[in-house]
């Protein structure tokens, strides 16, 4: 990055939006830090943090699969990602009362496919970007693939927020109040399912569960409500994303890891901010 960095601009321009990678990365990273809060909220409701964990792992082995076989390997993180998806809901059905057995049964056999694929891999380069997030391989293919994805979780949060609410904190009460339980967990399977593939690029395989997790937990630190969580999550989650990509940029560093620690900062200062609160 720095060799890019060293070859010059405009000096009207801030020199982070002087070079055509980082446009694109900001671009992805905005869209991103608004699509993963809005699942995110729904995973964690559901006591399902650790499944993008799960489901990046999975598509990590689809990243490698692309790899080998010379498909795109964003494509190949998305199959095997919505397959992953459906395999814990059914395992979860196997297992009601260890539910959480179904996200680590999913996470070995993706981690367990990925080490096999990865041997046949000819470009390790490829595949590690994919493992830590790589901003200049962005290409305008993920570009449209994350806008896209933007619009359908978008539009289907505000289509189903009473569904989703529901079903995020009793799925027994939302069948018995008429909502179609299966045909909305199907569509959140697949929402998130994409989503933790197609951000695997920017931030990273590793780190993408993050994003699902942290700025949720830190909006629940300082909100009340189901609706203000939600909004205060996005802010929060587009904060640590642009922030992290800035700071990346100018420090050199992996811009996964960045984001996530700049994260992980805001929950500390949201929990210590919530406790203040708590006390008046």
């Amino acid at each position: 990055m720095q060799q890019l960095r060293k070859m010059g601009g405009n000096d009207l321009i801030p020199e982070i939006l002087q070079y055509s990678f980082m446009q694109k990365a900001l671009i992805v990273g905005l869209l991103i830090a608004i699509i993963t809060p809005l699942i995110g909220l729904t995973v964690v409701l559901k006591r399902l943090s650790m499944i993008g964990d799960s489901l990046s792992h999975t598509s990590l082995a689809g990243v490698a699969a692309g790899l080998v076989i010379g498909v795109n390997p964003v494509l190949g993180a998305i199959v095997f990602a919505i397959i992953a998806a459906f395999a814990i809901e059914r395992v979860r059905k196997i297992f009601k009362s260890y539910s959480e057995i179904a996200i680590a049964i999913i996470m070995s056999t993706g981690i367990g496919l990925a080490g096999i694929l990865s041997s046949y891999v000819k470009n390790m380069a490829d595949f590690n970007s994919f493992l830590f997030g790589s901003i200049v391989a962005t290409s305008n293919l993920e570009i449209i693939l994350v806008f896209v994805l933007g619009i359908l979780v978008v539009a289907a949060v505000v289509i189903l927020y009473r569904e989703l609410m529901y079903i995020a904190f009793d799925e027994e009460c939302a069948a018995l109040a008429g909502i179609p339980v299966g045909g909305v967990n199907f569509l959140f399977t697949i929402l998130t399912a994409v989503t933790v593939s197609v951000s695997a690029r920017t931030v990273g395989t590793l780190v993408v569960s993050s994003l699902l997790v942290l700025p949720v937990a830190s909006a629940m630190q300082v909100s009340k409500s189901y609706k203000a969580t939600t909004f205060i999550s996005v802010i929060y989650a587009v904060i640590a994303t642009m922030t992290g990509l800035i700071v990346s940029f100018y420090g050199d560093l992996r811009p996964g890891g960045t984001i996530v620690l700049i994260a992980v900062f805001m929950l500390i200062l949201s929990i210590g901010y919530g406790k203040v609160i708590r006390k008046e």
